[in-house]
C-alpha cells in the first residue's frame, strides 16, 4: 500500500484528499519509481476542477522526480536505482508511480531531486516555446506574461542566452524584483501593458508574445504585437479565451496565433531528449536557475492547489511525499 491523494468527485482544492491506495506494478516496458517530489502544474488544477474531463476517482500529476524500484519486462535504458524524472506520467501524488520507459528522463548528477521534479514540464514547455513555437532570433523583442512564475522565470533566462530582448508582466514588487534578478530588460503591471510595449518599442510592437495568463491579457496581447507578429498561447490560468473571429488577426496585422501543447512536442525519444537533455544540462552547469517557489507534504496538496489558483506563489510548487 501507499498514500496518494484522491479527488472522488470535481470541485474546488478541497476535494483532495490523502488516502491509502494499493501500490501499482510495473507492466512491460514500465517503471515503478519511488517518488523523492512531484511538480504542481496549473493543468492538475484544471482536471480537478472539471475544466478538464477526468474519470473519479482521481489522483492528479503529471510530472514527478524519484528513484527507479522495480522494472517491467523488456526495460533495457534504466535498472533499480536510477534516478529518473518525467512530465508525462499520471496519478504522480503519490508515493510511487509508474513511468513508461520512453517517457523516462535521465537525472544527471548535480541536479537534486527537487530541480528534476520541477524541470520536466516547465523545463520542456519553456524549452519547445521558443525553439519550436516560434523559434526567436537574436535581437527581437519578446513580451512574456507572468515573468515570475515557474515557466516565466526558466522562459527569461533561456530567452536572454538567446540574445533577446524580455518585456515581462509581474503583479507585485517582489515578483518585478524576481523577473529582474533573471534578467528581463523591462518589467511591466499588467494595466496597460500593451501601450507600454509599443512605447518600447517605438510603436512597432513585440515580435512575440508568450502567454499563458489566457483571458485577462489576450486582447492586450494581440494588440501588443508588431506586423505578422505571433501570439503564442500556452496557457489560461485567468480562465480560457472567447472565441476569436479570425479576421481580427488580419485587422491587427496579418498577426499568427498557435495554441501549443507539450504532447505535440515530444512526438518521439529523440525529440524528447534534445529538449530534456538541453534544459537538464543547463540546469547542471548553473547557466540556468531553477527557483522552486514553495514546497508542500503531500498531504497538503489541497493547500498548495489554492495557493497556486490564488497566485500567492512565485517559481514551482513542489509536493514531497
Amino acid at each position: 500500500m501507499m498514500h496518494a491523494i484522491v479527488a472522488r468527485q470535481a470541485g474546488g482544492p478541497e476535494v483532495l484528499e490523502l488516502a491509502e491506495v494499493e501500490r501499482p506494478e510495473p507492466g512491460p516496458r514500465q517503471l515503478l519509481v519511488k517518488v523523492a517530489a512531484v511538480g504542481v502544474n496549473f493543468i492538475d488544477t484544471y482536471k480537478r476542477s472539471g475544466a478538464y474531463k477526468v474519470a473519479y476517482p482521481f489522483t492528479p500529476g503529471s510530472e514527478a522526480a524519484g528513484t527507479v524500484e522495480e522494472v517491467g519486462e523488456g526495460v533495457s535504458v534504466f535498472s533499480p536505482g536510477d534516478r529518473v524524472a518525467t512530465a508525462e506520467a499520471a496519478n504522480c501524488y503519490a508515493g510511487y508511480v509508474l513511468v513508461d520507459e520512453d517517457k523516462a528522463l535521465p537525472v544527471p548528477r548535480g541536479v537534486d531531486d527537487f530541480t528534476a521534479a520541477a524541470l520536466p514540464l516547465q523545463g520542456i514547455t519553456a524549452h519547445y516555446l521558443i525553439n519550436s513555437s516560434y523559434r526567436v532570433e537574436p535581437g527581437q523583442t519578446v513580451l512574456l506574461h507572468a515573468g515570475a512564475g515557474g515557466v516565466g522565470l526558466l522562459l527569461i533566462q533561456l530567452l536572454k542566452a538567446k540574445g533577446a530582448r524580455v518585456i515581462t508582466t509581474v503583479s507585485t514588487d517582489d515578483k518585478e524584483q524576481l523577473a529582474r534578478d533573471a534578467g528581463a530588460d523591462h518589467v511591466l503591471r499588467y494595466e496597460g501593458f500593451s501601450a507600454r510595449v509599443r512605447e518600447l518599442t517605438d510603436g512597432t510592437g513585440a515580435d512575440v508574445v508568450y502567454d499563458g495568463v489566457g483571458k485577462d491579457t489576450f486582447d492586450g496581447s494581440l494588440a501588443a504585437l508588431r506586423i505578422r507578429g505571433t501570439l503564442v498561447l500556452f496557457g489560461a490560468a485567468s480562465g480560457p479565451v472567447p472565441p476569436l473571429d479570425p479576421q481580427r488577426l488580419n485587422s491587427g496585422g496579418s498577426l499568427y496565433l498557435t495554441r501549443p501543447t507539450i504532447g505535440h512536442f515530444l512526438l518521439n525519444p529523440q525529440e524528447r531528449r534534445w529538449r530534456s537533455d538541453e534544459v537538464f544540462a543547463a540546469a547542471a552547469s548553473g547557466a540556468l536557475s531553477v527557483r522552486i517557489g514553495a514546497r508542500y507534504d503531500l498531504a497538503d496538496a489541497a493547500r498548495a492547489h489554492e495557493d497556486l489558483e490564488q497566485r500567492r506563489t512565485s517559481g514551482k510548487v513542489i509536493l514531497v511525499p
